[in-house]
């Protein structure tokens, strides 16, 4: 049977087995639910409004039904559709390993099969021995399934895969009687406790394996092996300040005690385990000397006989391994000393740290720090002359900064955020004490600006750090001591398309000045380097911002290969194309050899972790495409795929044009009020999935600048318009179909960069549908500017169709598209009874009652939307 088919069929199949549950109303929902279906999708295609289509259904099944009756009944709707979502996720799930093809391209196996020489092994064993992949969780709020749903999703993927009747309709039972909404915010700690389920149960087997297979299948020896850094993990909850006043050094600091002690209480299980197997004299010893110091270490600290470096466990285990090696039997025992290398090998894969902690904070928030220090000197130390810093140009600011030396004391300030600051810093001191400094080694700028953004920080760190030389003293009688070596890397996060087009300007600036050159000396001449793609979609488009990333990074590695700087890349990449999501694998595979491909970090957030990575067969299979995709690329260089000097000047012209149509949207005086008062984005704080706030600033007004990327491009999910994800794609292509036409079915043709841009759009497209909001059409004020978004959407879906040569969307996958078009049909009642709801609240001198009861419908649809979707925020 076709493996859609089978998907399609055990679907429907576990869907009846809702109507055999004992709940209440549940036979009347699941037999209407259907009906009311059918309802919809015949109302829209027939153009007519929610409120139409659902008073429609009133008349014609619920005409004895009260007006409270009707309501609650599409609540039923909407708890009952949300649940068949859960179960059609579980069966995908548990189908993966039969609809992907985990050992074909890009694939581990398979990329050792394609080493049919000895220079081609040699040349992957020198890549691998330095590059990196690292996938970076972040808390941001794109999961809008609680943790215990997630639970129940995993199992009854379990179920569902060993076909146990009895246990699915269990599982099912308890769906039904779980709810899907937080009753408070989570905490920041909240949030690392949930993201902390993968690392300890999908993460913590699946990067160890790929990495045992790949050094076995290059004949090396797992536990000498010099990089185990080449797969790794980040971490940002607990660590991501920026716009979270929720997040404090406290939090840090509990969040990186709870990371080590899920490094540790993996290793635990483990070794109880690996005692188990072995049993022989010449180990035994040590092994149960690490059993017995790993417990001691996770449950009683105090203990002497414990481990306060993974170091000190790994010459334990390989000690135990020399005596292995040792045996008479040695030959005999490949099994033994397989299991063995491969807890070494997680060991030196996760350390004490597990993932390492980054520290992200907003530019403007360092600058207001240093006006509190510059007022306090002023007070204080009256030799320096803050108004005279003020006044100097940047370069004279960054030296003042980078070799100012003095002990800073957040006693010395009463601004809570500035104690807090100081909190911050200290504690990734203690931090990379107890976790090593992998732990905690990153600080992150948001909305970096400028070169003296970085050297704000970088000086606050030596401020703050450990320093025996460091002590008060009169600049004007002694030359600055330099300051001792700081293990933080410093890293700009460049986001805007201004930003990102002064990018090379700026760290040209900084490799040039010589104090933050001696910090990168330090460093080993390593600098990270983030874009983010959420930020720059919101503020010039799609198209425009991803060009002007791919050209950063361009311009970025050109600067830093002059001066001798390896520059390593960390991408802010969402779930949606609209925040730049879509097929990693193939946008890393397309980077061409004018891009640094020393690492591969990316952000992985929310809806992405548990779709992407929830399971360990598709973690295993999505981690593995990415691993390969940078490998790849450096071992198979395809030259002719590659962007030439006219390809690129053609993609300038259509970002150009592609930024001008984007402009003019977001420029339209409707554009801001559209989103305020026709989508759900106003109740996005109200859903409780996140900690921080969904705007940067506290004020009452909305601004475009303050809303984060998230909720701006989750309420065009939510509007089925996803406009972040094609908007001025279609403008920028019809413009230049006649005159250019040829050469863009080139470039479609021979640039996988190209043509992975406009596939991911396609996704967008696929998921957009306007039907559901053509009442807007008639809006007395939203009419026009609803016509701007369906014009472009349909100019766009013209003209992706017409340039790949696809008869619809997605037909080229298939799979893909069948997905996508039974998701949306589950969830098509949901998104009749929320724009019910808010077509309900446009009317004028509403009661307040029902006012509240259609901004809970609102609420209660947006969690299945968004679910269904799987990489909707």
């Amino acid at each position: 049977m076709n493996v859609d088919t089978l998907t399609g069929l055990l679907y429907h199949t576990y869907n009846s087995l809702f109507l055999s549950l004992p709940f209440r109303v549940i036979e009347q929902t699941g037999a209407h639910l259907p009906l009311f279906s059918h309802h919809c999708k015949a109302g829209f295609e027939a153009g007519q409004s929610p409120v139409a289509i659902v008073e429609s259904f009133w008349k014609e099944y619920f005409e004895e039904a009260t007006p409270k009756e009707r309501v609650d009944q599409l609540f039923h709707f909407v708890q009952y559709a949300e649940r068949q979502v859960v179960l059609f996720d579980s069966v995908e799930d548990a189908l993966f390993a039969q609809t992907h093809d985990l050992g074909g391209p890009g694939s581990v196996k398979h990329l050792l099969t394609r080493l049919d020489t000895e220079d081609l092994k040699k040349k992957l064993l020198e890549k691998v021995r330095s590059f990196s992949l690292r996938l970076v969780l972040t808390a941001h709020p794109t999961q809008f399934y609680p943790g215990k749903v997630l639970g129940i999703i995993n199992d009854l993927g379990v179920e569902i895969e060993n076909h146990r009747l009895e246990r699915i309709r269990l599982l099912l039972m308890q769906l039904g009687k779980t709810a899907f909404v937080n009753r408070q915010k989570p905490t920041p700690y909240d949030e690392a406790i949930s993201l902390g389920w993968y690392l300890e149960n999908v993460f913590y087997q699946t990067l160890p394996d790929i990495l045992f297979r790949l050094l076995h299948g290059l004949d090396q020896d797992v536990a000498a092996f010099e990089n185990p850094g080449l797969l790794a993990l980040g971490f940002w909850p607990g660590g991501d300040r920026d716009g979270n006043p929720s997040v404090t050094a406290d939090t840090t600091l509990l969040v990186a005690r709870r990371l080590r002690e899920g490094a540790l209480r993996g290793y635990y299980r483990d070794i109880r385990q690996l005692r188990r197997r072995l049993t022989f004299r010449s180990v035994e010893d040590f092994i149960a000397t690490a059993e017995k110091k790993l417990y001691n270490t996770l449950y009683q600290p105090d203990d002497p006989e414990t481990y306060t470096s993974c170091e000190e466990l790994l010459r334990e285990l390989k000690s135990a391994r020399e005596a292995l090696d040792k045996d008479p039997d040695s030959l005999y025992l490949t099994e033994f000393k397989d299991e063995l290398d491969r807890f070494i090998l997680k060991v030196r894969v996760f350390g004490f740290y597990f993932a390492s902690l980054d520290i992200r904070q907003d530019s403007r928030k360092h600058s207001e720090v240093w006006q509190a220090i510059w007022q306090n000197w002023n007070e204080k130390f009256p030799w320096y002359d803050a108004a005279e810093f003020l006044r100097a140009d940047e370069e004279t600011k960054m030296n003042r900064l980078l070799t100012t030396n003095f002990h800073l004391d957040e006693n010395d300030f009463a601004d809570p955020f500035v104690k807090e600051t100081i909190r911050s810093f200290r504690s990734i001191v203690e931090i990379q004490s107890n976790n090593g400094e992998p732990g905690c080694h990153r600080y992150i700028i948001s909305n970096c600006q400028s070169a003296l953004n970085v050297a704000e920080v970088l000086a606050l760190a030596q401020l703050t750090w450990p320093n025996p030389q460091s002590a008060i003293r009169n600049p004007q009688s002694e030359i600055p001591n330099p300051q001792s070596p700081i293990p933080l890397d410093i890293v700009p996060l460049f986001e805007t398309i201004d930003d990102l087009a002064a990018c090379g300007e700026i760290m040209l600036r900084l490799y040039k000045n010589e104090h933050y050159a001696r910090h990168l000396a330090a460093r080993n001449k390593v600098q990270h380097i983030m874009l983010g793609f959420s930020d720059g979609t919101k503020d010039g488009g799609y198209l425009r911002a991803n060009w002007s990333i791919y050209r950063a990074k361009q311009e970025l590695t050109r600067v830093s290969r002059a001066q001798g700087i390896t520059v390593i890349f960390f991408d802010g990449r969402g779930g949606p194309p609209g925040r730049g999501g879509g097929n990693n694998a193939s946008y890393y595979a397309a980077h061409g050899q004018d891009i640094e491909n020393h690492a591969i970090h990316v952000t992985i957030q929310g809806q992405t972790v548990s779709s992407t990575y929830g399971t360990q067969a598709a973690a295993t299979f999505n981690i593995e495409h990415l691993l390969t995709a940078g490998l790849e690329n450096y071992l198979f260089p395809d030259h002719a795929k590659e962007l030439r000097e006219a390809d690129r000047k053609l993609m300038d012209a259509l970002a150009d044009a592609a930024y001008e149509a984007y402009l003019t949207l977001k420029n339209h005086p409707d554009f801001v009020p559209y989103l305020e008062k026709m989508t759900p984005l106003k109740w996005y704080g109200d859903t409780n999935i996140a900690s921080r706030p969904t705007k940067r600033s506290g004020g009452a007004e909305l601004k475009l600048e303050d809303l984060r990327a998230i909720p701006f491009v989750g309420a065009w999910a939510q509007m089925k318009q996803n406009v972040p994800g094609y908007h001025g794609v279609g403008a920028a292509l019809q413009r230049f179909k006649k005159e250019k036409g040829k050469e863009l079915k080139e470039l479609y043709r021979h640039s996988l960069f190209f043509r992975t841009l406009l596939e991911n759009s396609m996704q967008a497209l696929s998921k957009s549908n306007f039907d559901v909001t053509r009442y807007l059409e008639k809006h007395p004020r939203f009419g026009e500017f609803w016509k701007m978004l369906s014009e472009e959407y349909e100019t766009a879906r013209a003209m992706l169709l017409e340039l790949s040569g696809q008869h619809d969307l997605l037909s080229d996958n298939p799979a893909s598209r069948r997905s996508i078009a039974m998701r949306e049909e589950i969830v098509l009642p949901l998104i009749a009874v929320q724009q019910y709801a808010l077509q309900k609240l446009q009317e004028e001198k509403l009661p307040p009652e029902e006012a509240g009861m259609y901004r809970n419908l609102v609420l209660r649809a947006m969690f299945g939307i968004i679910n269904a979707a799987r990489n909707a925020a």
